[in-house]
């Protein structure tokens, strides 16, 4: 990956519906060249997919919360299958530490994050302990990485 690749991805991060015609002029390729860069960096797996960011406000998601779990080995697998099942969870990560994954979810409100602890988590017969911690402000969220065209 070159830099113009880099620059390609950086300012499709930041709006993916720049025209061809506005991404070949600022990368300073033809259109031809410039659709072929991006044709390659599809297949080669750099660029992931094409999305729009909703706004959860807009869909009554207004509770943004994070949830520390700590799993079992026994079930550990069957237990990640299902929680990253549910649309509700947008991020399971495992991590190092004193807990097993981190979790993050958006619901209603906190009547939902209840059901949904109740519904979906503590059911699950790996989970040991959960530790929930709700967001009351967001400063920054954002799915973009540091490509190095834009450091």
């Amino acid at each position: 990956m070159d830099d113009i690749d880099r620059k390609i991805c950086s300012i499709l991060q930041e709006a993916g519906r720049t025209s061809s015609a506005e991404l070949a002029e600022a990368v300073g390729l033809s259109l031809s060249a410039a659709n072929d860069r991006v044709r390659r960096l599809v297949a080669q797996g750099a660029i992931a997919g094409w999305q729009a960011r909703l706004d959860p406000q807009s869909f009554g998601l207004g509770l943004c919360a994070f949830m520390l779990l700590d799993l079992s080995f026994d079930g550990e697998a069957e237990a990640v299958a299902e929680l990253v099942s549910h649309p509700e969870v947008q991020e399971l990560h495992h991590i190092s530490g004193p807990h097993s994954y981190l979790m993050k979810l958006r619901v209603a409100d906190t009547r939902a994050l209840q059901a949904f602890l109740t519904r979906v988590v503590k059911p699950l017969p790996a989970v040991l302990r959960t530790e929930s911690i709700i967001t009351l402000d967001t400063a920054k969220e954002t799915a973009a990485i540091a490509v190095g065209a834009d450091r």
